[in-house]
């Protein structure tokens, strides 16, 4: 079952004007950069984006931004991205802001056939609103729905063709739960191997999950906030 395709181009056969699209990362780390640079070339519009956050102004997916082509942008973070900010006070971006585990929960859920659960977090601020709240053991919660995409854009450290994944440390993040959650989910990986290569106790993400599969290039990695202890 060789899932392999040529490059982010090829990989993205298929996708339109006004789809769902869950990028994993969280900030800068772990984001699928050659599949972002390719949905810019792309020329997609009117996009709604479910990720953690969206970059920062001139890289990850405030690339798409900065081309106005994300119509929605399902989120639960916004601070470090300037042209995020101004267009979501402007009113030219609409953002549907979760809690971070909440948003992580929708998109395993989704992946596993939940509709809907619920969290404690957020009852009791505009979260809740217009969701339906219930009690359980004297503590209130509040209904949330699952996520699910068109495509799912993920990036991994290591994959086979066959599509199983290996991620590497923190860049793990929200990969695996959006893996699962896509119609079509396409990992690009740094290194691509032939089945066998892994060994399957190491496998994160299972290949029934992933549809397309290539090996990525020229990654920047770039560190969103660099903090430095002072010598002493």
């Amino acid at each position: 079952m060789n899932k392999q395709v040529k490059d982010a181009d090829a990989a993205l056969d298929g996708l339109k004007d006004g789809m769902t699209l869950m990028v994993g990362g969280f900030g800068l780390c772990g984001i699928p950069e050659n599949l972002i640079t390719a949905l810019v070339r792309k020329g997609v519009k009117g996009l709604t984006c479910i990720s953690n956050n969206a970059g920062v102004d001139d890289f990850g997916l405030g690339l798409l931004l900065k081309k106005r082509q994300i119509k929605t942008m399902i989120a639960s973070y916004v601070g470090e991205n300037a042209e995020f900010e101004r267009q979501l006070l402007s009113g030219e971006l609409e953002v549907q802001l979760t809690p971070q585990g909440t948003l992580a929960e929708r998109c395993r859920a989704g992946g596993a056939g939940i509709p809907a659960f619920f969290t404690p977090a957020g009852y009791g601020t505009e979260v809740a609103e217009g969701k339906e709240t219930r009690a359980f053991d004297g503590k209130m919660y509040v209904m949330e729905r699952w996520l699910r995409a068109d495509f799912s854009l993920v990036k991994a450290w290591k994959g086979d063709t066959n599509g199983n994944l290996v991620y590497r440390r923190t860049a793990r993040n929200f990969n695996p739960m959006m893996a699962m959650a896509g119609n079509i989910t396409i990992a690009e990986v740094e290194h691509l191997v032939e089945p066998g290569e892994i060994d399957p106790d190491h496998v994160h993400t299972p290949g029934i999950f992933v549809h397309r599969i290539f090996q990525g290039k020229d990654y920047e990695k770039r560190i969103e906030q660099r903090t430095v202890r002072q010598r002493v």
